[in-house]
Protein backbone atom coordinates (compact mmCIF):
# COMPACT_ATOMS: atom_id res chain seq x y z
CA UNK A 1 0.00 0.00 0.00
CA UNK A 2 1.31 3.43 -0.96
CA UNK A 3 1.44 5.54 2.19
CA UNK A 4 2.09 9.04 0.83
CA UNK A 5 2.03 11.05 -2.39
CA UNK A 6 2.96 14.45 -3.79
CA UNK A 7 0.21 17.04 -4.16
CA UNK A 8 -0.19 20.63 -5.38
CA UNK A 9 -1.39 22.87 -2.54
CA UNK A 10 -2.46 26.50 -2.21
CA UNK A 11 0.53 28.29 -0.63
CA UNK A 12 -0.93 31.83 -0.69
CA UNK A 13 -3.95 33.63 -2.10
CA UNK A 14 -3.16 35.10 -5.53
CA UNK A 15 -3.41 38.86 -5.82
CA UNK A 16 -4.12 39.56 -9.47
CA UNK A 17 -2.67 37.13 -12.02
CA UNK A 18 -1.71 33.74 -10.65
CA UNK A 19 2.00 33.19 -10.13
CA UNK A 20 3.57 29.78 -9.92
CA UNK A 21 4.78 30.62 -6.38
CA UNK A 22 1.19 30.88 -5.20
CA UNK A 23 1.13 27.07 -5.34
CA UNK A 24 3.47 24.54 -3.76
CA UNK A 25 4.33 20.84 -4.14
CA UNK A 26 4.15 18.98 -0.83
CA UNK A 27 3.97 15.43 0.49
CA UNK A 28 0.67 14.21 1.89
CA UNK A 29 -0.11 11.00 3.73
CA UNK A 30 -2.69 8.74 2.11
CA UNK A 31 -5.41 7.35 4.37
CA UNK A 32 -5.98 3.59 4.65
CA UNK A 33 -8.63 2.35 2.25
CA UNK A 34 -12.15 1.95 3.61
CA UNK A 35 -15.03 0.08 1.99
CA UNK A 36 -15.96 2.02 -1.17
CA UNK A 37 -12.48 3.57 -1.59
CA UNK A 38 -10.36 3.26 -4.72
CA UNK A 39 -6.64 4.07 -4.91
CA UNK A 40 -5.73 5.64 -8.26
CA UNK A 41 -2.33 6.42 -9.77
CA UNK A 42 -2.93 9.54 -11.82
CA UNK A 43 -1.57 9.70 -15.36
CA UNK A 44 -3.14 12.89 -16.80
CA UNK A 45 -4.31 16.08 -15.07
CA UNK A 46 -6.76 18.57 -16.56
CA UNK A 47 -5.83 22.23 -16.19
CA UNK A 48 -9.00 24.32 -16.37
CA UNK A 49 -9.73 28.04 -15.88
CA UNK A 50 -12.41 27.33 -13.27
CA UNK A 51 -9.76 26.14 -10.80
CA UNK A 52 -8.71 29.78 -10.42
CA UNK A 53 -12.11 30.65 -8.92
CA UNK A 54 -11.42 28.45 -5.89
CA UNK A 55 -8.06 30.08 -5.16
CA UNK A 56 -9.80 33.28 -4.02
CA UNK A 57 -11.01 33.94 -0.48
CA UNK A 58 -14.65 33.52 -1.52
CA UNK A 59 -16.46 31.84 -4.40
CA UNK A 60 -19.77 32.70 -6.08
CA UNK A 61 -23.00 31.48 -4.52
CA UNK A 62 -23.87 28.01 -5.76
CA UNK A 63 -20.26 27.16 -6.67
CA UNK A 64 -17.70 24.99 -4.89
CA UNK A 65 -16.03 26.43 -1.76
CA UNK A 66 -12.60 28.08 -1.92
CA UNK A 67 -9.50 26.02 -1.22
CA UNK A 68 -8.00 26.59 2.22
CA UNK A 69 -4.36 27.58 2.55
CA UNK A 70 -2.30 24.41 2.49
CA UNK A 71 -5.16 22.40 1.00
CA UNK A 72 -4.50 20.25 -2.08
CA UNK A 73 -6.07 21.51 -5.28
CA UNK A 74 -8.66 19.34 -7.00
CA UNK A 75 -9.53 18.93 -10.65
CA UNK A 76 -10.44 16.42 -13.31
CA UNK A 77 -7.90 13.65 -13.81
CA UNK A 78 -7.32 10.28 -15.43
CA UNK A 79 -5.53 7.41 -13.80
CA UNK A 80 -5.15 3.67 -13.26
CA UNK A 81 -6.65 1.77 -10.33
CA UNK A 82 -3.87 0.25 -8.20
CA UNK A 83 -6.05 -0.93 -5.28
CA UNK A 84 -9.78 -1.09 -4.71
CA UNK A 85 -12.28 -1.65 -1.92
CA UNK A 86 -15.21 -1.22 -4.28
CA UNK A 87 -16.78 -4.05 -6.28
CA UNK A 88 -17.43 -1.56 -9.10
CA UNK A 89 -13.74 -0.90 -9.82
CA UNK A 90 -10.92 -3.37 -10.48
CA UNK A 91 -7.15 -3.03 -10.37
CA UNK A 92 -5.77 -2.00 -13.76
CA UNK A 93 -8.86 -0.14 -14.96
CA UNK A 94 -8.49 3.33 -16.42
CA UNK A 95 -10.74 5.80 -14.60
CA UNK A 96 -11.61 9.48 -14.53
CA UNK A 97 -12.30 11.39 -11.32
CA UNK A 98 -12.03 14.76 -9.55
CA UNK A 99 -8.92 14.24 -7.39
CA UNK A 100 -6.35 15.76 -9.71
CA UNK A 101 -3.27 17.85 -8.91
CA UNK A 102 -1.66 14.92 -7.11
CA UNK A 103 0.20 11.76 -8.11
CA UNK A 104 -2.01 9.31 -6.23
CA UNK A 105 -5.56 9.75 -4.97
CA UNK A 106 -7.94 7.86 -2.73
CA UNK A 107 -11.31 8.33 -4.42
CA UNK A 108 -14.75 7.35 -3.18
CA UNK A 109 -16.77 5.26 -5.61
CA UNK A 110 -19.80 7.39 -4.66
CA UNK A 111 -17.86 10.62 -4.17
CA UNK A 112 -18.34 14.25 -5.10
CA UNK A 113 -19.03 15.59 -8.58
CA UNK A 114 -18.42 18.92 -10.27
CA UNK A 115 -21.93 20.23 -10.77
CA UNK A 116 -23.07 16.69 -11.57
CA UNK A 117 -20.06 15.75 -13.73
CA UNK A 118 -16.77 14.06 -12.93
CA UNK A 119 -17.59 11.29 -10.48
CA UNK A 120 -15.34 8.23 -10.47
CA UNK A 121 -16.01 6.30 -13.68
CA UNK A 122 -14.32 3.75 -15.93
CA UNK A 123 -12.85 5.08 -19.19
CA UNK A 124 -12.54 2.91 -22.31
CA UNK A 125 -9.16 3.86 -23.78
CA UNK A 126 -9.12 1.32 -26.63
CA UNK A 127 -10.37 3.56 -29.44
CA UNK A 128 -9.00 6.98 -28.45
CA UNK A 129 -5.98 8.42 -26.64
CA UNK A 130 -6.80 8.43 -22.91
CA UNK A 131 -6.21 12.17 -22.44
CA UNK A 132 -9.02 12.90 -24.90
CA UNK A 133 -11.40 11.99 -22.06
CA UNK A 134 -10.25 15.16 -20.31
CA UNK A 135 -10.67 17.18 -23.51
CA UNK A 136 -12.90 16.62 -26.56
CA UNK A 137 -14.51 13.45 -25.15
CA UNK A 138 -14.71 14.75 -21.58
CA UNK A 139 -15.88 17.91 -19.83
CA UNK A 140 -14.57 20.22 -22.57
CA UNK A 141 -16.44 18.28 -25.22
CA UNK A 142 -19.63 18.08 -23.17
CA UNK A 143 -19.56 21.81 -22.42
CA UNK A 144 -19.09 22.59 -26.11
CA UNK A 145 -21.63 20.04 -27.34
CA UNK A 146 -24.32 21.18 -24.90
CA UNK A 147 -23.70 24.81 -25.82
CA UNK A 148 -24.03 24.21 -29.55
CA UNK A 149 -26.82 21.63 -29.58
CA UNK A 150 -28.93 22.29 -26.49
CA UNK A 151 -28.39 25.91 -25.44
CA UNK A 152 -27.82 27.80 -28.71
CA UNK A 153 -29.30 25.18 -31.06
CA UNK A 154 -27.00 26.45 -33.81
CA UNK A 155 -28.47 26.36 -37.33
CA UNK A 156 -27.01 26.84 -40.81
CA UNK A 157 -28.56 30.31 -40.94
CA UNK A 158 -26.65 31.51 -37.87
CA UNK A 159 -23.65 33.76 -37.60
CA UNK A 160 -21.90 32.70 -34.41
CA UNK A 161 -19.19 34.55 -32.51
CA UNK A 162 -17.05 32.32 -30.25
CA UNK A 163 -14.82 34.01 -27.68
CA UNK A 164 -11.62 32.29 -26.51
CA UNK A 165 -11.95 30.22 -29.67
CA UNK A 166 -8.40 28.85 -29.42
CA UNK A 167 -9.15 27.33 -26.02
CA UNK A 168 -10.23 23.84 -25.04
CA UNK A 169 -13.97 24.54 -25.20
CA UNK A 170 -14.10 27.42 -27.67
CA UNK A 171 -12.26 25.53 -30.38
CA UNK A 172 -14.76 22.68 -30.18
CA UNK A 173 -17.74 25.07 -30.16
CA UNK A 174 -16.44 26.82 -33.27
CA UNK A 175 -15.92 23.58 -35.19
CA UNK A 176 -19.22 22.01 -34.14
CA UNK A 177 -21.00 25.19 -35.25
CA UNK A 178 -19.29 25.09 -38.63
CA UNK A 179 -20.25 21.44 -39.04
CA UNK A 180 -23.86 22.53 -38.56
CA UNK A 181 -23.42 24.95 -41.46
CA UNK A 182 -23.19 28.20 -39.51
CA UNK A 183 -20.91 31.12 -40.31
CA UNK A 184 -18.40 31.20 -37.45
CA UNK A 185 -16.22 34.05 -36.22
CA UNK A 186 -13.64 33.41 -33.52
CA UNK A 187 -11.58 35.71 -31.34
CA UNK A 188 -8.34 35.04 -29.50
CA UNK A 189 -5.55 36.96 -27.80
CA UNK A 190 -2.59 36.83 -30.20
CA UNK A 191 -1.80 36.91 -33.93
CA UNK A 192 -0.54 33.31 -33.75
CA UNK A 193 -3.85 32.14 -32.31
CA UNK A 194 -5.80 34.09 -34.92
CA UNK A 195 -3.82 32.29 -37.62
CA UNK A 196 -4.56 28.99 -35.87
CA UNK A 197 -8.29 29.75 -35.96
CA UNK A 198 -8.20 30.56 -39.65
CA UNK A 199 -5.77 27.95 -40.91
CA UNK A 200 -6.21 24.95 -38.59
CA UNK A 201 -9.83 25.30 -37.51
CA UNK A 202 -11.02 26.77 -40.80
CA UNK A 203 -13.21 29.51 -39.32
CA UNK A 204 -14.87 32.00 -41.63
CA UNK A 205 -13.18 34.91 -39.86
CA UNK A 206 -11.04 35.53 -36.78
CA UNK A 207 -9.58 38.52 -34.99
CA UNK A 208 -7.26 39.47 -32.12
CA UNK A 209 -9.39 40.97 -29.36
CA UNK A 210 -6.36 42.84 -27.93
CA UNK A 211 -5.68 44.94 -31.05
CA UNK A 212 -8.57 47.41 -30.94
CA UNK A 213 -11.93 47.88 -29.20
CA UNK A 214 -14.06 44.78 -29.52
CA UNK A 215 -17.06 46.67 -30.82
CA UNK A 216 -14.93 48.01 -33.68
CA UNK A 217 -13.48 44.60 -34.53
CA UNK A 218 -16.91 42.98 -34.57
CA UNK A 219 -18.36 45.76 -36.72
CA UNK A 220 -15.52 45.30 -39.22
CA UNK A 221 -15.64 41.49 -39.20
CA UNK A 222 -19.40 40.92 -39.19
CA UNK A 223 -21.06 44.15 -40.37
CA UNK A 224 -24.42 42.36 -40.66
CA UNK A 225 -24.25 41.38 -36.98
CA UNK A 226 -24.33 38.05 -35.15
CA UNK A 227 -27.24 35.81 -34.22
CA UNK A 228 -25.51 33.74 -31.52
CA UNK A 229 -22.62 34.22 -29.12
CA UNK A 230 -20.73 31.62 -27.10
CA UNK A 231 -19.26 33.33 -24.05
CA UNK A 232 -16.54 32.02 -21.77
CA UNK A 233 -15.00 35.44 -21.10
CA UNK A 234 -17.66 37.87 -19.87
CA UNK A 235 -16.96 41.56 -19.24
CA UNK A 236 -16.26 43.61 -22.35
CA UNK A 237 -16.78 40.56 -24.60
CA UNK A 238 -20.37 40.13 -23.49
CA UNK A 239 -20.97 43.87 -23.83
CA UNK A 240 -19.64 43.85 -27.40
CA UNK A 241 -21.75 40.81 -28.25
CA UNK A 242 -24.95 42.53 -27.14
CA UNK A 243 -24.14 45.53 -29.34
CA UNK A 244 -23.46 43.27 -32.34
CA UNK A 245 -26.42 40.95 -31.74
CA UNK A 246 -29.34 40.87 -34.15
CA UNK A 247 -32.90 40.86 -32.78
CA UNK A 248 -33.87 37.50 -31.31
CA UNK A 249 -30.24 36.48 -30.78
CA UNK A 250 -29.01 33.92 -28.24
CA UNK A 251 -26.10 33.90 -25.81
CA UNK A 252 -24.67 30.82 -24.09
CA UNK A 253 -22.47 31.54 -21.05
CA UNK A 254 -20.19 28.81 -19.72
CA UNK A 255 -17.61 30.97 -17.92
CA UNK A 256 -16.20 34.41 -17.21
CA UNK A 257 -12.44 34.14 -17.66
CA UNK A 258 -12.00 37.92 -17.65
CA UNK A 259 -12.82 37.96 -13.93
CA UNK A 260 -10.84 34.92 -12.78
CA UNK A 261 -7.36 36.44 -12.69
CA UNK A 262 -8.36 40.09 -12.19
CA UNK A 263 -7.26 41.88 -9.02
CA UNK A 264 -10.51 43.82 -9.08
CA UNK A 265 -13.69 42.59 -10.83
CA UNK A 266 -13.94 43.90 -14.40
CA UNK A 267 -16.97 46.09 -15.10
CA UNK A 268 -20.03 44.25 -16.28
CA UNK A 269 -21.88 45.05 -19.51
CA UNK A 270 -23.26 48.60 -19.51
CA UNK A 271 -25.76 47.85 -22.26
CA UNK A 272 -28.03 45.25 -20.69
CA UNK A 273 -31.10 47.03 -22.05
CA UNK A 274 -30.13 45.46 -25.38
CA UNK A 275 -31.59 42.25 -23.91
CA UNK A 276 -34.95 44.01 -23.86
CA UNK A 277 -34.76 46.04 -27.04
CA UNK A 278 -33.50 43.08 -29.13
CA UNK A 279 -35.32 40.25 -27.30
CA UNK A 280 -32.00 38.49 -26.64
CA UNK A 281 -31.98 35.20 -24.73
CA UNK A 282 -29.07 34.55 -22.34
CA UNK A 283 -28.51 31.17 -20.69
CA UNK A 284 -25.74 30.21 -18.32
CA UNK A 285 -25.02 26.51 -17.83
CA UNK A 286 -22.56 23.88 -16.61
CA UNK A 287 -21.67 20.63 -18.34
CA UNK A 288 -23.04 18.55 -15.48
CA UNK A 289 -26.56 19.70 -16.29
CA UNK A 290 -26.30 17.85 -19.61
CA UNK A 291 -24.82 14.49 -18.56
CA UNK A 292 -27.53 12.78 -20.58
CA UNK A 293 -25.82 14.08 -23.75
CA UNK A 294 -22.45 12.50 -22.90
CA UNK A 295 -22.81 9.29 -24.96
CA UNK A 296 -24.08 11.19 -28.02
CA UNK A 297 -21.31 13.76 -27.64
CA UNK A 298 -18.60 11.11 -27.45
CA UNK A 299 -19.95 9.31 -30.51
CA UNK A 300 -20.28 12.46 -32.63
CA UNK A 301 -17.06 14.22 -31.67
CA UNK A 302 -15.12 10.95 -31.64
CA UNK A 303 -16.25 10.24 -35.20
CA UNK A 304 -15.49 13.80 -36.37
CA UNK A 305 -11.97 13.54 -34.95
CA UNK A 306 -11.38 10.07 -36.38
CA UNK A 307 -12.52 11.20 -39.84
CA UNK A 308 -10.46 14.41 -39.74
CA UNK A 309 -13.49 16.71 -39.76
CA UNK A 310 -12.41 18.28 -36.47
CA UNK A 311 -9.01 19.34 -35.18
CA UNK A 312 -7.94 18.97 -31.56
CA UNK A 313 -4.94 20.75 -30.06
CA UNK A 314 -3.16 20.04 -26.76
CA UNK A 315 -0.59 21.96 -24.74
CA UNK A 316 1.12 19.38 -22.52
CA UNK A 317 3.32 19.99 -19.47
CA UNK A 318 5.28 17.11 -17.95
CA UNK A 319 5.46 16.16 -14.28
CA UNK A 320 3.48 17.26 -11.26
CA UNK A 321 6.08 19.95 -10.57
CA UNK A 322 4.99 21.67 -13.79
CA UNK A 323 1.33 21.97 -12.73
CA UNK A 324 1.62 25.45 -11.13
CA UNK A 325 3.31 26.85 -14.24
CA UNK A 326 0.75 25.12 -16.47
CA UNK A 327 -2.17 26.74 -14.65
CA UNK A 328 -0.50 30.18 -14.70
CA UNK A 329 0.32 29.88 -18.42
CA UNK A 330 -3.21 28.80 -19.32
CA UNK A 331 -4.77 31.70 -17.40
CA UNK A 332 -2.36 34.12 -19.09
CA UNK A 333 -3.47 32.87 -22.50
CA UNK A 334 -0.13 31.30 -23.40
CA UNK A 335 -1.53 27.86 -24.23
CA UNK A 336 -3.60 26.63 -27.17
CA UNK A 337 -6.36 24.05 -27.02
CA UNK A 338 -6.57 21.79 -23.99
CA UNK A 339 -3.95 22.33 -21.28
CA UNK A 340 -2.81 19.09 -19.64
CA UNK A 341 -0.18 17.80 -17.23
CA UNK A 342 1.22 14.37 -18.09
CA UNK A 343 2.52 12.25 -15.24
CA UNK A 344 5.06 9.45 -15.63
CA UNK A 345 3.07 6.35 -16.53
CA UNK A 346 5.94 4.09 -15.42
CA UNK A 347 5.67 5.09 -11.77
CA UNK A 348 4.78 2.40 -9.24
Amino acid sequence: MISSTQVVTLARRPRGPLRAGDLAITDQALPPLRPGDVLVRNTWLSVDPSIRIRLAETTPDGYLPPFALGEPLAGLALGVVVDSRSPEFAVGQHVSHLCGFREHAVVRADGATLGGYGGLSVVDTLDHPPQWFLGPLGSSGLTAYAGVHAVLDVKHTDTVWVSAAAGAVGGLVAQLSRLRGATVVGSAGSPAKVEYLRERLGLDAAFDHRRSPLTDRLAETVPAGITAYFDSVGGDHLEAALDAMNPGGRVAVCGAIAAYDAETPPPGPRNLFQLVSKSITVQGYRAGSYNDLLPAMQREIGEHLAQGRMHYEETVFDGLESAPAALAAMLEGLTTGKTLVRLDENRS
